[in-house]
């Protein structure tokens, strides 16, 4: 059944709609028309494919191409076969800006499936929201943020830490070292953290930030030698990872007495790093590889047929593919006239998939997901021993460090 323009947009709302579709100055009879013109679907694909985040966000633009190849291969949406225009913002905010700025305005991408950093989703939001597009970005992150332009498919603090930290400190003790990189992620995650520790009557013996792209860490791993914290708490990304795990290795430090607890070290990382340097540390995410679905092995084996069979799977790799699944499921419920961002939010809203992971669905005040926490242990073969689970998925907070404050349809609200 199609939604029709009478359904989504009465009123004054459809010239609204019509007027934020991306041609400044021009008034277009039916803009929508120019997002499925010609029987195609216009999609900006916005990851890093070189630079220090280059190492994870290559396999999220492998993850989103593959699910927008078997949208086209099964006939499209409706008929109409999704074009993919791929960038490469090389791991740098502002190029990111400039690179989304040609998607929506240029291009006309009716949606862009974008950004592993905050920083970067960060440096695109001023684009999404001034020219009233859409941006799917895949990443867990720190909340804290309530947009109408964003959807949000990857884990919020509530989702990786309300199990994580009180398992970790229940199983290794309440002194922690935070260690993370230099931008607004790992701090934001650091003071939910905190929060948490807090509560739980432990404490924090360091905190502690490196540059993006740090790569010498033998003052930090002096400093863990000395400190002798009971947890490690790494909220490290990209190359950084690789090279804190293999110099903790180095210095003989013994995972079974001084975890690294993670939220960015997926098996995409392990496998850049070596399954020696991070067996014993632990991540906590809503997916893990060896997740043991049939929607998850139909997934794998799909991704390593398309792009090699030494290739892994992720926790940002999986909601990258099952966004485009959202979208899909979003747009077929258009008729093609009706094919615009405002639309595509409106008919997403609520929108509930079997994923790798289990069944997600959007909430419709957020635009945030229902996900399903899990906690692994890395093993010498690279990939994870899921050693705890949620019961259910677990619904997005992402003003769940700040108490007075909530997400909503209208925006964010004080309370």
């Amino acid at each position: 059944m199609k939604i029709t323009r009478r359904k989504l947009l009465k009123g004054g709302a459809a010239a609204g709609a019509v007027a934020a579709t991306g041609f400044p100055h021009t008034w277009v009879k039916d803009a929508s028309l120019a997002y499925a013109a010609g029987g195609k679907i216009k999609v900006g694909v916005l990851f890093s494919l070189t630079g220090t985040t280059g190492i994870i966000e290559e396999s999220l633009n492998k993850a989103t191409i593959m699910a927008i190849e078997e949208i086209n291969d099964q006939g499209g949406i409706n008929g109409m076969q999704i074009e993919a225009v791929v960038e490469d913002p090389a791991s740098d905010p502002a190029t990111f800006a400039q690179k989304a700025r040609k998607l929506v305005l240029s291009d006309k991408c009716v949606s862009v499936f974008g950004s592993y950093t905050s920083a970067s989703r960060k440096a695109v939001l001023p684009v999404f929201e001034k020219r009233k597009n859409l941006y799917w970005y895949p990443t867990l992150y720190e909340g804290r943020e309530c947009s109408k332009n964003v959807i949000y498919t990857g884990a919020v603090p509530n989702q990786q830490q309300d199990e994580f930290v009180p398992w970790l400190v229940k199983n290794f003790g309440k002194r922690w070292y935070l260690i993370g990189s230099n931008y607004i992620y790992p701090k934001e995650e650091n003071n939910y953290c905190k929060k948490l520790l807090e509560e739980l009557g432990a404490e924090v013996v360091n905190e502690e930030y490196v540059p993006l792209g740090h790569s010498e860490f033998s003052s930090v791993v002096n400093k863990f030698r000395s400190e002798k914290p009971d947890v490690i708490f790494s909220t490290v990304v990209g190359d950084s990872v690789v090279a804190l795990h293999r110099q903790y290795r180095a210095a003989g430090l013994d995972p079974a007495k001084m975890p690294m607890a993670s939220l960015t070290t997926s098996e995409n990382e392990v496998a850049a790093m070596g399954g020696d340097a991070a067996a014993g540390h632990f991540t906590s995410a809503p997916y893990f590889m060896v997740w043991g679905s049939p929607e998850n092995q139909k997934f794998v084996e799909a991704y390593q047929k398309r792009w090699g069979a030494d290739k892994v799977t992720h926790f940002v790799s999986e909601p990258c593919y099952f966004q485009v699944k959202m979208f899909q499921q979003a747009v077929s419920k258009l008729a093609p006239s009706d094919i615009n961002p405002a639309n595509i939010r409106e008919a997403v809203k609520g929108v509930e998939l079997t994923a790798p992971q289990g069944k997600v669905r959007l909430d419709a005040a957020t635009l945030h997901t229902y996900l399903w926490p899990k906690i692994g242990q890395c093993k010498s073969d690279g990939q994870f021993e899921i050693i705890k689970q949620s019961p259910g998925w677990l619904k997005p907070v992402p003003y769940k460090a700040y108490e007075n404050q909530v997400c909503t349809e209208q925006g964010l609200k004080e309370t």
